[in-house]
């Protein structure tokens, strides 16, 4: 006996919004990614300054998400990065 609480789906809508969800997080990433490029990049502004630019953008980015602090939880992905093996 099923429950009537459960829904059939079809895959090509899951697969859908997964993929619309997965677009929308990297266009995030890709944005924040840009702001703290553009900040490193700064010829106008000092090393201190351009420290200063990225935690504004940190700051920015914890009181728009409601987090008080970050956390990696894994850090195998960002030694990967580091050695250029991600695609």
């Amino acid at each position: 006996m099923s429950s009537p609480l459960r829904a059939t789906v079809p895959l090509e809508f899951v697969l859908v919004v997964a993929g619309e969800i997965a677009n929308g997080v990297d266009m995030a990433v890709e944005n924040w990614m840009a702001q703290i490029d553009s900040a490193l990049q700064d010829d106008h502004l000092t090393t201190l300054g351009r420290m200063h630019a990225v935690q504004e953008i940190l700051a920015r980015y914890k009181k728009l998400t409601g987090k008080r602090e970050l956390s990696c939880r894994n850090v195998r992905p960002l030694e990967v990065l580091s050695r250029g093996e991600a695609s």
